[in-house]
C-alpha cells in the first residue's frame, strides 16, 4: 500500500472519529460472506457504520490523538478489527449482544461518552447506557409525575369533600 493512501485512510478515519461520538472496536472475523452481508445491512438498518480497518493505520489515528481515553484503545488493536461508528451510545451494544449466540462480532473495546470501555466483559455496560432522548424522557416522567398526583388530587377533593358533608348530615 502506498504512503499517500495510508495517509488518506488515517485521514478518514480521523475525520469519523470527530463526527461520531461512539465507536467501537469488535471482531468479526470468522464470519462467513452470508453473516458479514447480514450483519452489515443489520448496521446499516440501525444507523451504524461498519468499517474493517488495518490495526496500523488505526493505531496511528489513535496515538495522534490527544485524547488519553482513546489511546487506551490502542491495546484493543490485536488481530482482525472492525470499526463500528454511531451517534447512540448503546445500539452497536444491543446489536453485538444480538449477535452473541453466533459468537461474532466480539467486543473488543469501545469509546463511548467520552469513556472508553476496554475487554468484552463490558458489554451489559455498554447495553445498559441510555441514549440522550431517553434521559431526556425520563426526566419528563419524573417532572410529570408529581403533578399528576396533585392534578388527582384536586379532582377528586371535591367527591371527598361532598362525602364528608354527606356523612355529617347523615349524623
Amino acid at each position: 500500500m502506498k504512503k499517500e493512501l495510508k495517509a488518506q485512510i488515517i485521514d478518514s478515519l480521523a475525520a469519523e472519529i470527530k463526527q461520531y461520538p461512539n465507536f467501537y472496536v469488535t471482531d468479526i472475523a470468522g464470519l462467513n460472506a452470508g453473516q458479514t452481508s447480514k450483519l452489515r445491512r443489520e448496521c446499516f438498518g440501525e444507523g451504524i457504520k461498519l468499517e474493517v480497518v488495518k490495526n496500523t493505520l488505526f493505531a496511528h489515528v489513535l496515538k495522534a490523538s490527544e485524547n488519553e481515553e482513546l489511546k487506551a484503545l490502542e491495546a484493543t488493536l490485536v488481530g482482525n478489527t472492525a470499526i463500528m461508528f454511531c451517534e447512540n451510545p448503546s445500539t452497536p451494544a444491543k446489536l453485538i449482544k444480538k449477535w452473541a449466540k453466533e459468537g461474532k462480532p466480539q467486543l473488543k473495546g469501545a469509546y463511548v461518552q467520552e469513556c472508553a470501555f476496554i475487554g468484552a466483559d463490558r458489554l451489559e455496560e455498554l447495553v445498559s447506557i441510555k441514549s440522550k432522548e431517553e434521559l431526556i424522557a425520563d426526566i419528563v416522567a419524573l417532572l410529570q409525575s408529581p403533578m399528576r398526583n396533585v392534578i388527582s388530587a384536586l379532582q377528586s377533593a371535591p367527591q371527598t369533600i361532598a362525602g364528608v358533608v354527606k356523612t355529617l348530615e347523615e349524623k
